[in-house]
């Protein structure tokens, strides 16, 4: 098991954002997390990250990340791209997939995950000198994945990946998440868009006041008469 959550609880102040989440990651496995606007999505993978502390069970590769800063759990191997992007916007596309892997060493295997970011998105191959802030929404949220890339993760967190993107984009930016899972890298996704999200996922996960409502493969969920209804906007 690659990542194991049990009775994991987290909040901001008084207030509880997650409540005794239960879920678990297997390796090479894209799962998506579900719910509405509020229900502990962003941070449960702000959690995973350690960029918000929490309490219970929370192992990687079946050692406890509780005592672990942000930068400590990129060095193994958890890259995590934010909502929101959060992107060097007057540096160029290159500078900032570059400082995605500023803790690597090995010039040519960076080399090496920089040609597979271009292969993912040529758009970016093509833009490599323009500046970040001069992109288009879907071109910047395709940077942000790229440099999380570039940290060469075992674990993607992905955190609304579609949002505010044009329809055209947004489809290639889903095909390409499936293409690096399919590559070995497992994914953690919370996305607003749920039936794009159950399309290429493995599992969903839905979240709910900060817990775990429903759970199951990607499939079922996506035929699930509750879930299709709330969710879907259909049935």
């Amino acid at each position: 098991m690659l990542l194991k959550i049990d009775q994991l609880t987290a909040g901001y102040g008084q207030a509880i954002a997650l409540e005794k989440v239960q879920l678990h990651i297997q390796p090479g496995e894209l799962v998506a997390i579900l719910g509405p606007n509020g229900a502990g999505k962003s941070t449960l993978l702000k959690v995973i990250s350690r960029s918000m502390n929490s309490q219970g069970l929370l192992e990687f590769n079946g050692q406890s990340l509780h005592n672990y800063s942000t930068e400590q759990v990129v060095g193994l191997g958890i890259c995590h791209c934010p909502e929101g992007r959060r992107l060097f916007p007057e540096l160029s596309v290159m500078k900032n997939l570059q400082l995605g892997a500023y803790l690597r060493t090995n010039r040519q295997a960076i080399a090496d995950d920089l040609e597979r970011v271009f292969s993912l998105f040529p758009i970016l191959a093509e833009r490599e000198h323009q500046i970040v802030n001069t992109l288009s929404g879907g071109q910047q949220q395709m940077v942000a994945i790229g440099r999380a890339l570039m940290g060469d993760p075992q674990l993607l967190l992905l955190d609304e990946p579609s949002v505010g993107i044009a329809h055209r984009l947004k489809m290639e930016i889903f095909a390409a998440i499936r293409t690096i899972c399919d590559g070995g890298v497992a994914i953690v996704m919370a996305e607003q868009d749920a039936q794009s999200a159950l399309h290429i996922a493995d599992r969903a996960y839905v979240l709910e006041h900060g817990s775990v409502a429903q759970e199951g493969k990607a499939s079922a969920l996506a035929s699930d008469d509750r879930i299709r209804k709330i969710y879907l906007g259909v049935g």
